[in-house]
């Protein structure tokens, strides 16, 4: 009996039957996203700037396997192992352009062979992107979004520790994003016992620089885990407003008192059942080489005779606080 390997219908020729099962895959929209790479020129920036310091010959090579992460992730494929599973995707091969993806063992190398150098790559390929992007649109300022998170570990891993604040135990990445996009401008894995302020004022420093040089205004703003005095001063140093979150304290609270006696006054006889005032005042830390600008909120939240504190740390005039 002869094996139908191949049938042509006569009625359109454009249409064959084959029984050769074929590949399926629901992760067809990566085309797409391939597409968008390829004309922004991402995979080749990747090509050209992503390489370990290894000097090996290797057939997985280290862009491709940067890009098959990438693709991974975005398809919701977060662990190393994921890889394995995607071994027969068509849409993974088209996407890569490869006979054969990487695999699990494959990419714990890729990773173990990543050092200082690597990092540095990232940053020089995310401010490649930014200059394609600004090509097209070139916002009138940037407001940069300082915070930090917990990146949560299970065991005994490279720079885990207990954090007191989350009170978990994890990494405790510093991170910056573009307060008007929400696009994430810079990361920085570290230990997990740190403080959030850190050495923040380093890790902004290559963001202030660029965006000098870009001669684009640049405002800051973060939590009350960023009151560093380094901080202040690298803003400062580099042109760019803050506004920054300090933690109530009764010295603080103490300098607005005028206008929290106020509130109490009127909430005890009754006069009012809610209200907010507003103030400011100059202030000198104990760690701060001279006075900086704080203003504060003070609210009287309803049912409540008690008051809610909020003082911020800023360079900015009234205006600029309000627009921003």
């Amino acid at each position: 009996m002869d094996i139908l390997n191949s049938l042509t219908l006569k009625s359109n020729r454009q249409i064959k039957i084959n029984f050769d099962g074929g590949g399926s895959s629901s992760d067809a929209g990566l085309l797409l996203i391939k597409d968008f790479a390829a004309k922004i020129g991402f995979s080749k920036l990747v090509k050209k700037k992503s390489k370990t310091n290894d000097a090996s010959v290797r057939f997985h090579k280290d862009d491709e396997n940067l890009m098959q992460m990438i693709y991974q992730i975005i398809s919701a494929y977060f662990a190393d192992d994921c890889a394995d599973e995607l071994t027969l995707d068509p849409v993974f091969h088209a996407i890569l352009e490869k006979d054969g993806l990487a695999s699990q063992p494959a990419f714990s190398r890729f990773f173990n062979r990543m050092d200082g150098d690597a990092l540095i790559q990232f940053d020089d390929i995310d401010k490649c992107l930014r200059d394609v992007i600004y090509s097209i649109k070139r916002p009138e300022h940037m407001l940069l979004d300082l915070d930090s998170a917990l990146f949560g570990t299970y065991g005994n891993q490279e720079g885990e520790g207990f954090n007191s604040h989350y009170q978990a135990h994890g990494c405790h990445p510093l991170l910056c994003y573009d307060g008007l996009t929400g696009d994430l401008l810079k990361a920085d894995l570290r230990d997990g016992t740190l403080h959030c302020s850190n050495d923040a004022d380093k890790f902004m420093e290559s963001l202030f620089q660029e965006y000098v040089e870009r001669g684009m205004k640049t405002y800051l703003r973060g939590d009350s885990g960023f009151p560093s005095p380094k901080l202040y001063k690298a803003c400062e140093v580099n042109g760019c407003s803050y506004a920054i979150r300090l933690k109530q304290n009764p010295s603080l609270i103490a300098l607005a008192s005028d206008k929290d006696e106020d509130l109490y006054k009127a909430g005890k006889e009754g006069q009012i059942s809610y209200a907010v005032t507003y103030g400011e005042f100059m202030n000198q830390a104990g760690s701060w080489g001279y006075p900086r600008r704080v203003v504060f909120k003070i609210e009287k939240p309803y049912g409540r005779l008690t008051h809610m504190h909020t003082f911020i740390v800023a360079n900015m005039d009234m205006e600029s606080l309000s627009d921003h």
